[in-house]
């Protein structure tokens, strides 16, 4: 009796067992997720680093180029040991230079549109990559995430929504119309649906990543502070608004260090945010930790000076919104405009007339108007209707 209970509780166990791997599967090929999450990332990081190289534009033959103190000769040297590469060091002309700065400009600003974003993915890659290994000494956190985040975006079909390949999909598809698809042979038949299930497998895979990779930078972030003595008591933010590295408006980080209590909550719920991030991801929690989150990573950029961090910080955080999510932005986006319309309006004015009625004469909305509901109508919005004028009794 008790090993056909054990062998029932046995097939128990590996059906279920059964079941995940199936609907895991099935999630791994089914569709690709977070597709507009990838859009978000692409527009993100591709406008993050075309900021970046047109903010540095007038420096940019100190950082990267000819008379940058870290000469071609010396990265060579260390790309020797690291292993990394970068087209700017194959030449040490300086129209080969702005020719690579201009190609950086330009690959970023077509990655931000999502133009052919397949092949413009690699390129984009191949260029923070470059620039990256070529100042290697002066970056810092949010040139390191931006980096990753390029290589994965390779992996990603980030380009099927809210980029100029979606638009050409769309127009396609309506010259298109209803006509009926070439059937050709059983062979590309095959061959088409393989395609299609490989690239949805490696754009999953490639989400799933950049979700690892914020999940796995918050929590060592967060673990890393809680061993410091100045986090768990609660000044390593008073500290930083004192470092003179990191003081953009002086008289600001000094207004806000005088209120000690706040600044110490706000250390203690920095270091409970970043630890917790990866334990909320799977409930409705994970919202207001990452409007918190936000508003961290705006006071890091405002009061530390590291707009860069900061707004890749940002963009990261957004693939963990639901794709139903930015789908609805752009229906509130038009319900916002379609009710600014209506404030805009000028009340019992016609439609598409020049003129205004005169204050007190006899168009004019006063105290000779009453507003009369159409029959069955509850709402606020009324036809306005002139009164019938009062006319005086006369005197005898």
């Amino acid at each position: 009796m008790r090993s056909e209970a054990q062998k029932t509780a046995s097939f128990g166990v590996e059906r279920w067992l059964a079941d995940r791997i199936t609907a895991g599967w099935h999630l791994l090929t089914g569709r690709p997720v977070s597709l507009y999450a990838a859009s978000v990332l692409r527009i993100g990081y591709g406008l993050l680093y075309l900021i970046f190289l047109l903010r540095e534009f007038p420096h940019r033959a100190e950082i990267w180029g000819p008379d940058a103190p870290w000469t071609p000769a010396l990265a060579d040297q260390l790309f020797e040991q690291t292993g990394w590469k970068s087209i700017l060091t194959l030449s040490d002309n300086r129209g080969y230079f702005e020719l690579c700065y201009v190609f950086a400009v330009v690959t970023s600003a077509l990655f931000v549109l999502g133009w052919r974003t397949r092949g413009i993915s690699v390129l984009f890659a191949v260029v923070v990559t470059s620039f990256h290994a070529r100042a290697i000494f002066m970056t810092d956190g949010g040139d390191n995430l931006i980096l990753l985040m390029a290589i994965y975006l390779v992996l990603t079909a980030c380009g099927r929504r809210w980029s100029l390949d979606a638009r050409r999909a769309r127009l396609k598809a309506a010259r298109a119309g209803n006509a009926p698809e070439p059937a050709g042979n059983r062979l590309a038949r095959q061959l088409r649906d393989a395609r299609t299930t490989l690239i949805t497998v490696v754009h999953n895979c490639g989400m799933f990543v950049i979700a690892a990779q914020v999940c796995f930078l918050y929590g060592s972030a967060g673990l890393y502070k809680v061993q410091g003595a100045s986090w768990g008591g609660g000044t390593a933010l008073h500290y930083a608004l004192n470092l003179q590295l990191f003081r953009p408006w002086p008289a600001l980080s000094h207004f806000v260090d005088e209120y000690t209590l706040l600044v110490a909550i706000a250390g203690y719920m920095t270091v409970l945010l970043q630890v917790a991030f990866p334990f909320v991801l799977f409930g409705r929690l994970k919202y207001p930790v990452l409007v918190m989150l936000l508003g961290m990573h705006i006071g890091i950029a405002v009061f530390l000076g590291l707009p860069l961090f900061s707004g890749a910080m940002i963009v990261a955080d957004a693939a963990f919104l639901p794709d139903r999510f930015y789908a609805f932005l752009p229906r509130l986006c038009r319900r916002v405009v379609q009710r600014g319309d209506g404030w805009l309006s000028v009340p019992g004015r016609a439609a598409g007339s020049g003129t205004v009625p005169t204050q007190g004469g006899p168009g004019a909305l006063g105290s000779e108007h009453r507003v009369v509901l159409p029959a069955g109508r509850k709402d606020t919005t009324a036809a306005v209707e002139p009164a019938a004028p009062q006319v005086p009794p006369k005197r005898g």
